[in-house]
Protein backbone atom coordinates (compact mmCIF):
# COMPACT_ATOMS: atom_id res chain seq x y z
CA UNK A 1 0.00 0.00 0.00
CA UNK A 2 1.17 3.27 -0.92
CA UNK A 3 2.69 5.60 1.80
CA UNK A 4 3.13 2.27 4.40
CA UNK A 5 6.73 1.87 3.51
CA UNK A 6 7.32 5.84 4.31
CA UNK A 7 5.28 5.50 7.48
CA UNK A 8 7.79 2.18 8.70
CA UNK A 9 10.59 4.35 7.76
CA UNK A 10 9.75 7.53 9.80
CA UNK A 11 9.12 5.38 12.53
CA UNK A 12 12.74 3.75 12.56
CA UNK A 13 13.59 7.03 11.99
CA UNK A 14 11.87 8.14 15.01
CA UNK A 15 12.77 5.42 17.29
CA UNK A 16 16.49 5.95 16.29
CA UNK A 17 16.37 9.83 17.28
CA UNK A 18 15.08 8.72 20.40
CA UNK A 19 18.20 6.59 20.93
CA UNK A 20 20.46 8.64 19.84
CA UNK A 21 19.08 12.15 21.34
CA UNK A 22 18.90 13.34 17.70
CA UNK A 23 15.88 16.09 17.64
CA UNK A 24 16.34 16.12 14.15
CA UNK A 25 16.43 12.96 12.78
CA UNK A 26 13.55 12.19 15.47
CA UNK A 27 11.24 15.21 13.85
CA UNK A 28 12.06 13.70 10.37
CA UNK A 29 10.63 10.28 11.45
CA UNK A 30 7.47 12.02 12.60
CA UNK A 31 7.52 13.67 9.31
CA UNK A 32 7.76 10.55 7.27
CA UNK A 33 4.90 8.80 9.46
CA UNK A 34 2.93 11.89 8.70
CA UNK A 35 3.76 11.87 5.03
CA UNK A 36 2.91 8.04 4.73
CA UNK A 37 -0.26 8.21 6.66
CA UNK A 38 -1.35 11.02 4.35
CA UNK A 39 0.05 9.14 1.00
CA UNK A 40 -2.53 6.43 2.30
CA UNK A 41 -5.58 7.90 2.74
CA UNK A 42 -5.12 9.66 -0.35
CA UNK A 43 -4.71 6.60 -2.70
CA UNK A 44 -7.88 4.88 -0.39
CA UNK A 45 -10.15 8.42 -1.19
CA UNK A 46 -8.47 8.30 -5.00
CA UNK A 47 -9.63 4.42 -4.54
CA UNK A 48 -12.98 4.97 -3.96
CA UNK A 49 -13.85 7.50 -6.63
CA UNK A 50 -12.77 5.72 -9.17
CA UNK A 51 -14.92 2.95 -8.09
CA UNK A 52 -17.66 5.39 -7.75
CA UNK A 53 -16.94 6.55 -11.43
CA UNK A 54 -16.86 3.27 -12.56
CA UNK A 55 -20.17 2.20 -10.76
CA UNK A 56 -21.68 5.59 -11.81
CA UNK A 57 -20.52 4.25 -15.94
CA UNK A 58 -21.95 1.21 -15.54
CA UNK A 59 -25.63 2.17 -14.44
CA UNK A 60 -24.99 4.70 -17.77
CA UNK A 61 -24.16 1.75 -19.98
CA UNK A 62 -27.31 -0.14 -18.76
CA UNK A 63 -29.44 3.02 -18.78
CA UNK A 64 -28.45 3.43 -22.56
CA UNK A 65 -29.14 -0.17 -23.24
CA UNK A 66 -33.17 0.24 -22.09
CA UNK A 67 -33.35 3.69 -24.51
Amino acid sequence: MAGKSEEVKGRIKEAAGALTGNDRLRAEGQTDQAVGKVKQVATKTIDKAQQAADAAADKAKQAAKKI
